[in-house]
């Protein structure tokens, strides 16, 4: 009963008119920028994160956040769909069979199925963020310092094991990460570390620096390096047929077991270490292929195979949001981008998040539900207005994303060498995403980095410098051995396949969420 009487509390800080604009003005600028070619939700927050040092008020911040993100990934759909171009890997599956549908004059149908399957996978999984939350921040309590580096450390290496198609890269692009975060003054001795005599690195670098410079601006060089290889022929919308939203009564029945069986797979996968949207898209996608009874159909436009992803792929949010929220461990990019726009306001997520600012917590849970419906509200009824937005001309938009995220970044810092590290740091991220170096774990390692540095010398401290705390402690000792099945478990497949004397297959390897 607490949980719903601490929800209803946080609907009732939500449906003031204040934070109803909040979550309007996200999920509409979401929705926007998502739409926009090869733009996915991290690079939205990121492009809006320097906004939040002029505004005061964490929860409408955090409501409005949370409406982009949601926002961004149904705009994502739409882009997928009628442009064949997702916006984030987690979109990929949505594009196989959306766009198809879209070319035999069915996009309408493709875009209902995605728009209504993202609204119950949204509202399901925010239900089941709401009942989970506090028994897990109860359970979280009982982590200590050696628990918490063996949490953070599993997160980085499931997360680096996990995406793009080798493990070399993803762990160089991790160190770099570890790198960037330890830039500053030693937290514990006040040792200055790699600034190389400049004074301004002193603090450190900025964390919105360095996801502005990764993602408004090297995965905007990168995007726009692709423009010549890219489609812009966006498929037209059909007239409106019968049906109720746009769907037949065989589209309603083949899509909503999609939905449930998307939002069942999204939120766990979410939840995990290794979370994110791409591994539970990807694995709808191939469940839904699986289980069809016309097979043929897939490739050339099946509906369960929008229905299905796009079901997953918003359910994971929810679940990113449990150890976000919970224990203050991202598990993907963009949950990443949201610790930082925590840290901002000097909030800390995990256990004493729930005691210290329960408001805030609960405004945000009750938020998605809002989201959810203003998203369903805005994206149906307004589709034309969103084709409308895919016709921006690619020059234009983005020069227009680079001048707003150099403004945004010297409005935040008011310092010309904070945007040239802003601009070093985008260059050296284009080049990441040229040469397949994930980006994922670049920001995962600036920002649980230090967290992970700080825990495993407060734990040698508290032990007097005995190594063997990390494993004669039984809770510490579980974590660090999923590190160590997280880093086999790409391998799996090939292992199997071995043993079975069978032609071993690549290695398993999932976009990032980015």
């Amino acid at each position: 009963m607490n949980v719903f009487s601490d929800l209803l509390g946080g609907f009732g800080t939500v449906l003031t008119p204040t934070y109803l604009l909040y979550a309007t003005i996200g999920v509409t600028l979401g929705t926007f920028v998502g739409v926009l070619p090869g733009i996915g939700p991290a690079l939205t927050i990121a492009l809006l994160l320097p906004v939040t040092f002029s505004l005061d008020d964490p929860i409408g911040t955090f409501i409005m956040f949370a409406g982009i993100y949601y926002g961004a990934m149904y705009g994502g759909s739409t882009t997928s769909i009628l442009l064949n171009t997702p916006g984030e890997s987690a979109s990929v599956a949505t594009a196989i069979e959306g766009h198809q549908m879209a070319r035999r004059g069915r996009a309408r149908a493709a875009l209902a199925t995605a728009a209504i399957g993202s609204f119950v996978a949204g509202t399901i999984s925010t239900l089941l963020l709401s009942l989970f939350a506090r028994p897990v921040a109860a359970l979280a309590v009982e982590f200590r310092a050696a628990d918490y580096f063996a949490l953070a450390l599993l997160a980085m290496v499931a997360v680096t094991a996990l995406v793009g198609r080798s493990l070399v890269r993803g762990l160089i692009s991790l160190c770099l990460g570890l790198f960037l975060g330890l830039v500053g003054l030693d937290e514990l001795t006040g040792q200055a570390r790699f600034t190389f005599g400049t004074l301004e690195l002193l603090d450190g670098i900025d964390i919105v620096v360095i996801i502005v410079g990764l993602f408004a601006i090297g995965e905007t060089l990168h995007v726009a390096s692709r423009l010549n290889s890219t489609p812009d022929q966006v498929a037209p919308l059909e007239p409106v047929r019968g049906g109720f939203a746009w769907l037949s009564r065989q589209d309603w029945a083949r899509s909503w077991r999609p939905w449930l069986r998307g939002t069942a797979v999204g939120f766990p996968f979410g939840a995990l270490p290794s979370g994110g949207a791409d591994i539970p898209t990807f694995l709808s996608y191939t469940y839904e292929r699986h289980r069809a009874r016309n097979r043929a159909e897939f490739g050339k436009g099946a509906i369960e195979g929008v229905a299905g992803p796009e079901a997953a792929n918003n359910a994971a949010f929810s679940g990113v949001l449990v150890p976000l929220l919970t224990l203050g461990i991202p598990t993907s990019a963009t949950a990443a981008v949201m610790l930082a726009a925590f840290q901002i306001f000097n909030l800390q997520p995990g256990p004493q998040l729930f005691d210290k600012s329960p408001e805030l917590v609960w405004a945000l849970i009750a938020s998605l539900y809002v989201g959810n419906v203003l998203l369903l509200a805005l994206n149906l009824p307004l589709i034309r207005l969103w084709v409308k937005v895919l016709q921006i001309p690619r020059p234009v938009l983005y020069a227009g994303i680079l001048v707003f995220a150099t403004l945004g970044v010297y409005a935040a810092s008011g310092s010309v060498t904070q945007v040239l590290i802003a601009y070093g740091i985008g260059v050296l991220g284009f080049f990441l995403r040229h040469f397949e170096f994930p980006i994922a774990p670049v920001v995962l390692g600036a920002i649980l980095g230090p967290m992970m540095e700080l825990q495993f010398r407060r734990t040698l401290v508290l032990s007097n410098g005995d190594l063997s705390v990390f494993v004669t402690r039984p809770l510490t000792a579980v974590l660090l051995g999923l590190v160590v099945l997280a880093v086999l478990v790409p391998y799996l497949p090939r292992i199997v396949a071995r043993l079975r004397g069978r032609r071993a297959p690549a290695r398993l390897a999932f976009g990032e969420d980015d």
